[in-house]
């Protein structure tokens, strides 16, 4: 029965005013809806969005750092091969004796007789050290020529300088050939003999 009052109420309240109110209705329900859940929702996304944009810059500098680390990387490789293949170049001191010995043994081997073989003082430069050795020998051009070759092809860096030469006697095809051979050690730095005291 109140149902049906409610009905005839209405039923007598003018079209005009029954749309008004309906449409009234609906707006406020959009409005709820807009304010309520609509607009917090899409400050919501807005942020959200904002956040993944950073993060997409993020990992982009860090996929360009990452490139940069393992060609960084792949170049200290690189370096570090290079610098170990110089390391064989240089000898340690306590090397030089068996260097030296391997040099008169390539002269005996390339039939020169040793008239003199002496070192002489070490001459410090930046990084390294120059160790001369005053060679005097005797034997034919050819195998003078050989014993430098083979000087040459050693592992070690060994320089043949000042080279002379002069008949043994005279119309002899034997020579007295006199040259330095320099060779080269590191110089040990002053932070290596610290840690070397340190042990």
């Amino acid at each position: 029965m109140e149902t049906q009052k409610i009905i005839d109420r209405v039923e007598k309240i003018k079209l005009p005013i029954r749309l008004l109110i309906f449409f009234g209705v609906i707006g406020a329900l959009c409005a709820s809806y807009f304010f309520l859940l609509y607009q917090p929702k899409m400050k919501e996304i807005n942020e959200l969005k904002e956040t993944i944009k950073a993060l997409e810059h993020k990992i982009q500098i860090a996929k360009v750092k990452s490139r940069k680390i393992k060609r960084l990387e792949k170049q200290h490789a690189e370096v570090k091969a290079r610098f170990q293949k110089a390391l064989k170049l240089l000898p340690e001191k306590k090397e030089i004796p068996s260097l030296l010995t391997n040099i008169t043994e390539l002269g005996k081997n390339s039939h020169l007789e040793f008239r003199i073989f002496r070192p002489m003082h070490e001459r410090p430069r930046d990084f390294y050290i120059e160790i001369p050795v005053s060679i005097e020998v005797t034997g034919t051009y050819h195998n003078v020529a050989i014993f430098f070759d083979r000087v040459g092809h050693m592992d070690r860096i060994v320089n043949i300088l000042n080279v002379s030469m002069r008949p043994k006697e005279e119309l002899s095809n034997v020579l007295v050939t006199k040259c330095d051979a320099i060779t080269y050690r590191f110089k040990p730095t002053k932070a290596g003999k610290t840690r070397k005291k340190k042990k």
